[in-house]
């Protein structure tokens, strides 16, 4: 009887076995040979699961990944069972600039839960410019600009703790020190509150290491919604303060809770917004407050931090624009602290950011949209409804046929003068994303590199510790450089 038993449990196991093979074996069958996009060139394993994004992200190559599949396969590339990635001029304006609606991974952005939709996490075309509406006035250039004294501050602050580390003759990791920069700075412009970074020098509460771990949670688990749904989206994390960024929303909380005890405050983003609540309660609740907050502050850091330490890590393999641009600097006579308006006026450091955004811009994830019901045509294909069409910046910008022979090196000269190539070239700039998903932070993020890229070069002498040492960085969602230690050492100062 026990011997029977055990062939009856063996049999039953094998069944199960040979069920569970054979279901993924049809999956496969049905998502290779049996899609809409079948025909759609791209790599082997993407074309029955999201295992090559996966493994692109991890290796943090998803950028330089992406490039290289569009440069092998062609303009269309299969990199998902249900996506493709397009690298054409025709795919932004007939993807990121149409009313579609945002792929699912989008979702996962809204911090610390779903409960709390903000303007990146909603992928409803028409929600989503429903709330960009809420919230465009505390992002606009009028409104920014009325922070820059404080920004001033910051800065201030920024090359007196540079002048410490040089005078003690420390080396200076700008990982570290761009990212205190930022995160100040976002603090101050959103509700009028540093965080501290500066003035204490350090990482308080871990905030940059857990971005480090959130950017790559985000971009992994943005495929399996269930399963973020488990973990950091879960009530119970929340409940026991858990979540990486729960420092941010506690912080943001006090903040938005003390504004409403003080009508003395400044028209800062948190107070621009709260206006809005007040005149059109019935379109703008609360939570839009707590969620945009939130989501300023957590993207607002690593990216600045990207590309400041991109710009300088490129000039510093450039050293005849570097000094060009020393030269543009300070033939200027510029502000103690560079104004906005002064920065804007320097052709070669405007040609240079530029440059730094299109060469390595600090999102390298896909901007993803749904095909709609009836189908869409996008470069002369038709594609099935539901059928996810992504543009991925980092190969958007390195199509020789719109930024030239030399689009896999750094020039800022590119940018020089006026021309029809230099208008192609901006029109297909996605740095910040397009159409009605644009990255509404833009502003802010151009002003703090204006004035801190104009700041550093005219008062310090910047060299690597150990010279022509290549950076590292990991591309996930964005591509933040580190482990490239600088000497800085002050110039005269006027």
């Amino acid at each position: 009887m026990a011997l029977d038993a055990l062939l009856q449990g063996l049999s039953l196991s094998g069944v199960l076995t040979a069920v569970a093979i054979s279901s993924l074996f049809l999956v496969f069958v049905r998502r290779r040979y049996g899609s809409s996009i079948s025909d759609v060139p791209g790599p082997f394993i993407g074309s029955f699961s999201v295992l090559w994004l996966l493994w692109s992200i991890l290796r943090g190559q998803l950028g330089q990944a992406t490039i290289e599949a569009h440069r092998k396969y062609g303009k269309l590339v299969r990199i998902a069972y249900n996506e493709v990635s397009i690298s054409d001029p025709d795919g932004i304006e007939q993807v990121l600039k149409s009313k579609m609606d945002k792929g699912d991974w989008y979702k996962i952005t809204s911090l610390p839960d779903s409960r709390f939709i903000n303007q990146m996490s909603e992928t409803n075309a028409r929600r989503h410019i429903e709330k960009q509406k809420n919230i465009a006035s505390g992002y606009t250039l009028s409104n920014i600009i009325k922070s820059e004294p404080y920004i001033d501050n910051l800065l201030s602050l920024f090359r007196s703790r540079l002048d410490e580390l040089a005078a003690a003759k420390q080396p200076v990791k700008f990982e570290q020190w761009f990212n205190y920069l930022a995160f100040d700075i976002v603090g101050e412009v959103t509700f009028s509150r540093q965080f501290g970074f500066l003035v204490q020098g350090r990482d308080i509460g871990n905030a940059i290491a857990n971005q480090g771990f959130l950017t790559l949670y985000l971009s992994v688990v943005g495929y399996f919604q269930w399963v973020h749904n488990l973990l950091l989206a879960n009530p119970l994390i929340e409940y026991f303060n858990l979540q990486p960024a729960m420092h941010v929303f506690d912080t943001c909380v006090a903040a938005i809770d003390a504004r409403s005890k003080n009508d003395k405050v400044r028209k800062d983003m948190i107070e621009q917004w709260m206006g809005t609540r007040k005149k059109h309660p019935e379109s703008m609740d609360q939570k839009e407050i707590f969620a945009a907050a939130v989501a300023t502050i957590g993207a607002g850091a690593d990216t600045i931090s990207a590309v400041l330490q991109a710009l300088f890590y490129y000039l510093l393999r450039s050293p005849k624009t570097f000094d060009l641009l020393r030269e543009e600097i300070d033939n200027a006579q510029l502000s103690s602290i560079p104004s906005y308006e002064e920065t804007q006026k320097l052709e070669l450091l405007q040609a240079c950011i530029k440059e730094t955004y299109r060469f390595h811009t600090p999102v390298s994830l896909n901007l993803s949209r749904i095909s709609p019901p009836g189908g869409v045509i996008v470069c002369g294909r038709h594609f099935e409804p539901g059928v996810l069409l992504s543009i991925n910046p980092w190969a958007i910008h390195r199509l020789t046929s719109i930024f030239g022979a030399d689009a896999d090196s750094f020039n800022p000269l590119r940018w020089l003068g006026s021309s029809d190539s230099i208008r192609q070239m901006d029109r297909n700039m996605v740095a910040f994303g397009a159409g009605y998903n644009q990255c509404p932070g833009r502003n802010l993020a151009h002003l703090e590199v204006s004035k801190a890229a104009a700041l550093m070069v005219r008062d310090y002498d910047i060299k690597q510790v150990n010279p022509g040492q290549e950076w590292k960085f990991m591309s996930h969602f964005a591509a933040i450089p580190h482990d490239w230690p600088c000497w800085v050492t002050p110039r005269k100062r006027s």
